[in-house]
């Protein structure tokens, strides 16, 4: 059941996507006079469909290839290879007859909606939910560092308080883009001493393994039990919710870093915990399992601070919030690119994205999730290769400056180039997520 509602929330999110992006070829077209020819949601390769219908002139349909979708422009040489129609002389509805500008606009409409989704996508959240945050400064039991932040010599307790000299406000600065794209310099206060950590470049590839709960977490204190599991190790022992942790085999418990280390040491063993209840002191038995638990969740302590904005207050933080995972992308992609990260530790397909979404409908993960993607595909579909959006925006400057169009034999070979590059790309994707997420 999981797998099915992964599923719909990945088709949901990508057709949403996929019509809107396709939405803003069509319209930019048909504002220029220009006739379109189908509005395809998936493709219809081979001529199969699963849905369509004709209206003032264009075909409306579905397709059964879920990889995509596409508009099919009169006069334009695209994924269809149909050349046939250029064989005549240029129509007045025809996109090769366009001003080069005007074909520039309806090529760059899909990318164009994307990016306005997204700004939409981050203004409502931001408006509906504010901005909830963890104060660096008040993080004074400082950070946990996982095996990432160990190895790059982080130790328990830090207090993170800079990033290439610029102070801390909020604690997920230091897990965002400017640290977790490597190269970053950490300004770390260790006890009374003022220390200096490099941020290896490859970090990406390393928090691509193992999580970025392995690099950093804020170190948070314990109050007591929150849930006692059902048929656990802890409810056998005697746990009650409400309880408080007091010690672990006589070691004194106050961070939760710390009752999980206690744990993990005596896997598959008993430990002696102490609590406080109701006014006095027990010992109790429990049997930590082979994962290192004993089945209870804690009540953990940690700062936050909550601000709300109005609705026009948050345009610009919203707008800010989609600007930067668009440049975060490409940054990665540079690192992809300059060999620093490897394509991949860095690329994700749709079983990766099905998991993202989870088992469960969550709608503010959901839409999360969709203004993500949204500024994602309109970075993919801006790189210059023969095929997608950047690759015909790239041949209309290309014209603009010579003041003459390509040739139409070169844009069909391009075309060609460029499908192949796209179908090596989508299998690469499609390989490396069944290898993360299947063979295991």
């Amino acid at each position: 059941m999981d797998g099915l509602v992964m599923a719909g929330q990945l088709l949901l999110g990508l057709s949403i996507l996929i019509i809107l992006h396709e939405l803003g070829h069509f319209l930019a077209a048909r504002a220029f006079g220009i006739k379109v020819e189908k509005f395809y949601l998936f493709f219809d390769a081979w001529g199969f469909k699963l849905f369509s219908f004709n209206f003032k002139g264009c075909e409306y349909g579905i397709g059964w290839l879920p990889l995509g979708g596409y508009v099919k422009i009169a006069g334009m040489i695209d994924e269809s290879m149909d050349t046939e129609q250029l064989s005549g002389p240029p129509q007045p509805w025809e996109f090769r007859s366009k001003p080069a500008w005007q074909r520039l606009i309806v090529m760059l409409g899909g990318i164009t909606v994307n990016i306005v989704l997204g700004i939409f996508i981050f203004w409502m959240l931001t408006f509906k939910l504010g901005e909830t945050y963890i104060p660096n400064d008040k993080l004074v039991n400082g950070i946990v560092p996982g095996k990432i932040g160990k190895a790059i010599g982080l130790e328990t307790g830090d207090r993170i308080v800079a990033v290439n000299g610029a102070r801390i406000e909020r604690f997920d600065e230091i897990t965002s883009s400017k640290v977790l794209l490597g190269g970053a310099e950490l300004t770390i206060n260790r006890g009374n001493e003022v220390k200096s950590i490099h941020v290896p470049g490859n970090i990406l590839e390393q928090v691509a393994d193992f999580g970025v709960g392995e690099f950093i977490q804020p170190r948070e204190t314990l109050n007591s039990i929150n849930q006692v599991l059902p048929q656990s190790n802890a409810g056998a022992a005697g746990f009650e919710k409400g309880d408080s942790i007091l010690t672990v085999n006589n070691r004194p418990i106050k961070f939760f870093d710390q009752f999980q280390s206690a744990l993990l040491a005596h896997k598959s063993h008993k430990v002696n915990v102490n609590v406080w209840r109701k006014g006095q002191v027990l010992t109790l038995t429990p049997v930590v399992n082979e994962e290192g638990v004993i089945g209870i969740s804690l009540n953990r302590n940690i700062p936050t601070e909550s601000i709300n904005h109005t609705f026009i207050e948050s345009l610009p933080i919203g707008a800010s919030k989609a600007w930067g995972l668009f440049t975060d992308n490409a940054k990665g992609i540079g690192k992809v690119v300059t060999g620093q990260v490897k394509a991949n530790k860095a690329f994700t397909g749709p079983v990766g994205i099905a998991n993202m979404f989870g088992g469960t409908v969550d709608w503010l993960k959901f839409w999360t999730l969709v203004g993500l993607l949204s500024m994602a595909l309109a970075l993919m579909n801006l790189l210059p290769i023969p095929a997608l959006d950047g690759g015909h925006a790239l041949f209309l400057l290309v014209e603009m400056v010579k003041g003459k169009p390509l040739s139409d034999k070169f844009m069909e070979r391009a075309q060609i180039v460029g499908f192949c590059i796209i179908v090596a790309l989508m299998v690469f994707v499609l390989g490396n997520d069944i290898l993360k997420y299947v063979i295991k």
